[in-house]
């Protein structure tokens, strides 16, 4: 028997670690709702609409950009 938090978690047919998908979902609608507000036309609002679906890793990438890594 292993002390491993992970594995009693997921031998009882736990959910384990799988919370993030709602945060990412409604960050998801956020970034959808900004994008159709600043859109100009059909075509912004679909490149918006690309844009809400990997947001995540514009922020990643800003965020290593402003500490410099």
């Amino acid at each position: 028997m292993s002390n491993d938090n992970y594995g009693n978690c997921c031998s009882k047919k736990m959910k384990c670690g799988k919370s993030s998908g709602g945060v990412y979902f409604l960050g998801f609608i956020g970034a959808v709702i900004y994008y159709f507000s600043t859109a100009t036309g059909f075509w912004v609002g679909a490149i918006g609409l690309l844009k809400a679906m990997v947001w995540p890793g514009f922020l990643v990438f800003e965020l290593l950009k402003f500490l410099g890594a």
